[in-house]
């Protein structure tokens, strides 16, 4: 409930929140067992991108932290809402930047807009084993008509 009384306000410092984040709001970290960061955004952060993943990959080394990225692409010429669109990357690069900084941190990436999803490693997976599954059922169904064949 409290995440509704919640405005939207900010930087596009990334570093200094994930700081924050990490070194000071994860003060009881050894007495959990998994912690997760969620990271909602419009925009690519200021710093580079290899800076940030070489923070993150050191930040969650000694724990089970991880860093999940919602990005979401705000449609050209949109801030009727407040948003402000990304103006120094396109929507592209911002996607491969937050890739590459939650690979490093063991996460997930989702990628949506007005239009709908545009990547998700969650449905990535799903569909992964999916085709898995789907591979197994048609092997499966090869050998029972192979043993049918044989009597």
């Amino acid at each position: 409930r409290w995440v509704l009384s919640l405005e939207c306000k900010g930087s596009r410092n990334f570093m200094s929140a994930l700081r924050r984040a990490v070194e000071v709001d994860f003060k009881d970290k050894d007495k959990h067992k998994s912690q997760g960061l969620y990271l909602l955004t419009t925009g690519i952060p200021d710093q580079e991108t290899h800076t940030i993943s070489a923070y993150v990959a050191e930040a969650c080394s000694g724990l089970d932290l991880q860093l999940h990225v919602s990005l979401f692409s705000v449609t050209e010429g949109t801030d009727s809402s407040g948003i402000i669109p990304a103006c120094y990357a396109t929507p592209r690069e911002t996607a491969s930047a937050f890739k590459e900084i939650v690979q490093a941190a063991s996460g997930r990436f989702h990628w949506f807009g007005e239009a709908g999803i545009f990547e998700s490693d969650d449905i990535t997976s799903i569909i992964s084993e999916m085709e898995k599954a789907k591979n197994y059922s048609q092997k499966c169904a090869f050998l029972v008509e192979s043993l049918k064949q044989r009597s």
